[in-house]
């Protein structure tokens, strides 16, 4: 559903835990290298919004830009290990660049750098959001970056934008900006139709939504809208509200934070997931999976009960307790992931018997560990 121009409104009292995402062509100048005055610009945005009392995690690209000409080459590389080789020595640059400004306002950043298999370990995940936790009790600017160095092509976040949505569910943030160099999304390329009309506010991404999100724009990015529009959704999944646009010298990020930003703002309506949930809805992979009948079909998704072994048909695959499985219906549809209490060995030779202990059912899944369908986004 797409709200009109001047509809939307919402508090903006209290303190906020803001994500701020900056993608290559935010950071770079005309020859695709690291531009310290729009660097300077950002740095700037942060500090008053940190000075008006509210948190703030910065998602940034940049490596490549700031370490290829440190390496002799002439233009940014184009080869994934030229990439990673750049982001190496760009690394270190770009936080260096980084902590120079913000020491004049008194603040400091610390480096993080993540993979896909950070999300996909559950004692690395909850590391991860220990130490976040910990720098942002401490008043530090976290910097997040993708391990560009030792990241493989099909694991990347595509320019962040990926990253920057499950941190934001990963630390529990109120708002996500993604700052990208088009100010919003569009009914088509407004590069190429002057008939296109830019969208305000977007309450829901429909297929509709997402099929208006086209390739990238920039020559120096990995994302474009379509993969900005696929970290919305999952951000929004997890409660998180979005705004995708730019930055100018009239609209700085404190105008994006309360409603005023020139771009496209996406309204969440699904209350955050507890972080033990996110990691098994979006990171988990499923070992195996458990079929269910109507009754427990309906207790899981309508009573928010846990799944008892009397209302299981049948077992798949092999798996350990603790484990996370798929759970199927009768029509052999998944409805969700849960982590089992017991192995694929017990819960198969239970299903036969209908065991139960101290005159009550085994409970396979636990409510609190378990996450519907239809808040799995990746």
């Amino acid at each position: 559903m797409i709200q009109e121009k001047g509809s939307y409104r919402m508090e903006n009292k209290g303190k906020k835990r803001i994500v701020i995402k900056l993608g290559s062509s935010s950071l770079t100048n005309k020859s695709g290298g690291l531009s310290i005055p729009k660097l300077k610009t950002y740095v700037d945005d942060i500090a008053r919004i940190k000075e008006q009392g509210h948190d703030v995690i910065l998602v940034s690209s940049g490596a490549v830009a700031a370490g290829f000409k440190a390496l002799g080459y002439p233009t940014r590389p184009v080869t994934l290990d030229g990439k990673q080789a750049a982001a190496a020595v760009g690394q270190g640059l770009l936080m260096e660049a980084y902590n120079k400004l913000f020491k004049k306002h008194g603040y400091v950043g610390a480096q993080i750098l993540l993979t896909r298999h950070d999300f996909s370990d559950q004692t690395r995940y909850r590391n991860a959001h220990n130490t976040l936790s910990v720098l942002l009790k401490r008043g530090v600017i976290p910097i997040i970056n993708e391990n560009d160095s030792v990241s493989v092509h099909e694991l990347t976040f595509g320019d962040n934008d990926m990253l920057s949505a499950l941190v934001s569910g990963l630390i529990h943030a109120d708002m996500l900006l993604i700052i990208t160099d088009t100010n919003g999304l569009y009914s088509a390329n407004p590069l190429t139709d002057p008939s296109a009309r830019k969208y305000d506010v977007v309450a829901e991404i429909t297929p509709e939504i997402e099929a208006m999100a086209g390739g990238s724009s920039s020559k120096v990015g990995t994302g474009g809208m379509k993969s900005k529009i696929e970290a919305a959704k999952v951000a929004l999944s997890l409660g998180v509200e979005v705004f995708i646009g730019k930055r100018s010298e009239k609209l700085s990020l404190i105008q994006a934070m309360v409603h005023k930003g020139d771009g496209t703002y996406f309204t969440p309506s699904a209350t955050t997931l507890k972080t033990k949930k996110q990691w098994i809805a979006l990171h988990s992979g499923s070992k195996g999976s458990i079929q269910i009948d109507n009754g427990a079909k309906k207790a899981l998704l309508e009573d928010h009960k846990s799944l008892l072994l009397p209302g299981i048909i049948d077992v798949h695959g092999d798996f350990r307790s603790g484990d996370v499985v798929e759970v199927i219906d009768l029509e052999n549809t998944p409805i969700g992931k849960g982590k089992v209490s017991y192995s694929s060995k017990e819960l198969k030779e239970w299903v036969i018997k209908k065991k139960k202990v101290n005159g009550n059912p085994k409970e396979v899944i636990h409510r609190d560990e378990w996450v519907a369908q239809r808040r799995i986004y990746v």
